[in-house]
């Protein structure tokens, strides 16, 4: 880890740098220098192809103030940009400095396409289809590398137009996800379950909730074992949208179905995240987001308010 804590790499790669460049300089100083020896008629005797003679000619005045005018180049560079090692350059010129610039320049382009938004509630703005277009393209750019373009998720990623939400599907709440992001956190439970067939008859009376197909006698030997994890998914199994806990009566199943998946959650645990969308959007984007994201559920909702 010292090589990515020391600025050895930095005084490595600037001295590389500027070695390079003086060498260049040498070279060129050198080969104006250096006489070669000739004959009379000024061939350095070097014959190709029988009859193609070396010419002991000097370099061409233009290729040679190239040369030089590229050498300078470069150091003015230098001084200017960042280039040698941890050196930031008289300009401050960072990537992330033009990245942020440019998306500014851009948001300030496109900051009155969505004025017309900002004072319309998000059940008002689903039912606009310019917002929406825009929502969509939004949610594509931002949302659908994990939640899928067609907003149904996978294993792992929630689906958005069902109406589970592990934290609430209310505009509000939306928008409080996309702001802040998530992190949800099930901690490994096999410990305070019990035994391997503790943990095994815990899935089954899970199951057993959603009235799916379980072990009808395991599932009544572990409803007791599930008080361990009644703190957070209640005593009825009904979840808590304050933590995120899911709702375990329903027939959503966010990672996996089965006693083995189960088992699997109560073992090892899980930790999701949601990134935060704050620093990447702005205000009014994040409201037609909300919008679109909160019609992909509610479309009779948002229908009515056309």
């Amino acid at each position: 880890m010292s090589d990515f804590t020391s600025n050895f790499w930095s005084v490595y790669i600037a001295g590389i740098t500027l070695v390079g460049i003086f060498a260049c300089m040498l070279l060129l100083w050198f080969s104006g220098q250096a006489k070669a020896m000739t004959a009379n008629d000024n061939t350095t005797g070097h014959v190709w192809d029988g009859d193609l003679r070396e010419m002991n000619n000097p370099l061409p005045r233009w290729w040679v103030w190239l040369f030089i005018i590229t050498t300078i180049f470069a150091l003015i560079y230098l001084a200017l940009y960042p280039g040698l090692g941890s050196f930031a350059g008289k300009l401050g010129w960072t990537q992330a400095g033009q990245y942020d610039a440019e998306v500014a320049k851009g948001n300030k382009e496109v900051e009155p396409l969505y004025a017309r938004f900002n004072g319309m509630k998000p059940e008002e703005v689903a039912g606009d289809s310019q917002a929406m277009a825009i929502g969509e393209r939004l949610f594509m750019n931002n949302c659908s590398q994990c939640h899928g373009s067609d907003a149904r998720g996978s294993k792992g990623f929630p689906n958005l137009t069902d109406p589970d939400s592990l934290y609430g599907g209310a505009p509000d709440k939306i928008k409080e996800t996309l702001v802040q992001g998530r992190i949800g956190n099930m901690p490994p439970m096999a410990a305070a379950v019990g035994t391997p067939d503790d943990v095994r008859n815990v899935a089954h009376y899970v199951m057993s909730l959603s009235n799916s197909p379980h072990d009808s006698l395991k599932a009544s030997l572990g409803k007791a074992k599930f008080g361990a994890c009644a703190a957070c998914h209640g005593a009825d199994g009904k979840g808590n949208q304050a933590l995120g806990a899911p709702n375990l009566t329903d027939d959503v199943w966010l990672h996996g179905w089965g006693e083995n998946a189960i088992v699997n959650m109560v073992n090892n645990g899980k930790v999701n995240q949601m990134p935060a969308q704050a620093g990447k959007l702005t205000e009014s984007q994040i409201h037609v987001l909300t919008s679109y994201v909160w019609g992909l559920s509610n479309k009779a909702g948002a229908t009515a308010m056309k």
